[in-house]
């Protein structure tokens, strides 16, 4: 995908296709590829060390976990996407794609709950974005970005939603650079929730 700059972002490499399906992308040291069952463990300690990072925890009603125990239903099989980045045959970052209606928003999300909304494929979420703490500023937060949206054009969706808190603010930077652009904020548990969103058509 396309994006100003894309190829020599900050003298980082070009993000390369490498295979349709399941999706694969180079970029530079880093293999992109679809999230498979045995990643989960791996995966989920890496959303809970990107939250630890920034100070959110569990209970504090904007943290939640339980999609990575749903991963098939509200990523693989619904219109959706997860993906991994590698170095060698060591996970350090991700980042997903939902369908908006799978799962409430405000304060309704840290409690869980799955619906099937509108069978139209309209709004796309973009969450989980991570990239370990070690290897962060090697522009694979910027990778994933561009891989995740380059699968929601191919999915025909109209429009990206993300949103992130006050406490995230080099993902929210990444968002922006990208083109995204706030449409609310919400306090919830005495944290500011920002939500943005990107038309892609």
């Amino acid at each position: 995908m396309s994006t100003p700059d894309s190829a020599s972002w900050q003298g980082h490499p070009t993000l390369v296709r490498l295979k349709d399906e399941p999706p694969e992308w180079q970029y530079g040291d880093l293999r992109i590829r679809r999230y498979r069952a045995q990643d989960h463990g791996v995966v989920l300690a890496l959303h809970r060390e990107g939250l630890a990072q920034v100070g959110l925890r569990p209970g504090d009603g904007v943290y939640y976990d339980h999609d990575f125990f749903q991963m098939e239903a509200l990523y693989l099989r619904n219109d959706g996407e997860f993906l991994v980045g590698e170095l060698g045959h060591r996970i350090v970052a991700m980042g997903g794609l939902r369908r908006a209606d799978l799962i409430p928003g405000g304060h309704a999300r840290a409690y869980g709950g799955y619906t099937l909304g509108n069978p139209a494929l309209d709004a796309v979420e973009m969450v989980r974005l991570r990239v370990r703490p070690a290897v962060q500023r090697r522009g694979y937060g910027t990778a994933i970005v561009q891989a995740l949206e380059e699968r929601a054009v191919e999915y025909g969706y109209r429009i990206l939603r993300a949103d992130t808190t006050e406490l995230q603010t080099p993902a929210l930077a990444l968002y922006r650079r990208f083109g995204w652009t706030e449409t609310r904020r919400e306090t919830i548990g005495g944290i500011v929730n920002i939500y943005i969103e990107k038309k892609l058509r």
